[in-house]
């Protein structure tokens, strides 16, 4: 696999399948799995659990204006890309802040925290190995931003694994929006029907799911209580079983569809 693959929102994706960078509207889908040929990833509370650091960054900053984060700010901020996310703590405080300036501050508190308070999700190793192990392509689709990223994957054994990195400075529209995972889809050169989407976040799940993709939620402590609508799996954690025998199960119908040389339902050869 190549790292730092990233895709072309212009490609021509078919005429069912929604723009990247339109307005967007949910559409109807169906529920059941397709052959999964690929896997998108978020990173922040799935992979590593750096909303605790997010919550902290936030306290900071908000303590220096008389004000204190909370987790309902948190809930409506997450997922969302840099400004945007600010937006939401403007608004919910309504404080008279420069959306850019407050970011850059929050951007300043933050990457003074990340690498000493770093710290993965229960069982991350032991799903990148199996997920390695298993062949199928997959890569990193997060609201963060490319240099908090870049600071965070060198501390991996799986980083060189990728198959492409988005980040949220690789999209004009942040989750819930579905242009992050019609990248994704982009970038793994199948349809969001063969894509297994692992999100823990409400917009996270809102994203893939308007997108398509087979949609996993496995909320965490901040994100339990959030509407994942619409997703196949609330799995506990990425210990959780059902995990691989989704996938497992799959691959499978994956592989006998290829035996038989038969495409995909989309028409879209993997």
């Amino acid at each position: 696999m190549t790292s730092n693959t990233q895709s072309n929102a212009n490609q021509d994706s078919g005429p069912t399948r929604p723009s990247p960078n339109s307005d967007h509207q949910t559409p109807s889908i169906d529920r059941s799995p397709h052959a999964i040929r690929g896997v998108a990833l978020d990173m922040d509370g799935l992979l590593f659990d750096t909303e605790r650091i997010y919550f902290r960054v936030g306290d900071v900053v908000l303590q220096r204006r008389g004000r204190r984060f909370c987790h309902d700010l948190q809930a409506r901020m997450m997922g969302r890309v840099g400004l945007s996310a600010i937006g939401e703590m403007i608004a919910f405080h309504e404080l008279d802040d420069e959306p850019a300036k407050l970011l850059e501050e929050s951007n300043t508190v933050y990457s003074e925290l990340l690498l000493e308070h770093l710290r993965p999700m229960p069982g991350l190793d032991l799903w990148m190995e199996r997920l390695i192990r298993s062949g199928v392509p997959f890569g990193l689709a997060t609201s963060s931003q490319r240099r908090f990223v870049e600071m965070i994957l060198p501390t991996t054994t799986w980083h060189d694994q990728l198959a492409f990195i988005l980040t949220g400075d690789d999209v004009v529209n942040g989750k819930p929006h579905p242009e992050m995972y019609l990248k994704a889809a982009d970038a793994l050169s199948i349809s969001p029907e063969q894509m297994l989407v692992l999100e823990d976040s409400g917009n996270g799940c809102k994203a893939a799911v308007a997108a398509g993709a087979t949609t996993v939620a496995i909320p965490n402590e901040h994100t339990r209580g959030q509407a994942f609508d619409g997703v196949h799996l609330i799995a506990e954690s990425l210990t959780d079983q059902r995990l691989w025998d989704l996938l497992a199960m799959q691959r499978e119908t994956s592989d006998d569809v290829a035996d038989r040389g038969d495409e995909s339902p989309t028409g879209k050869s993997a």
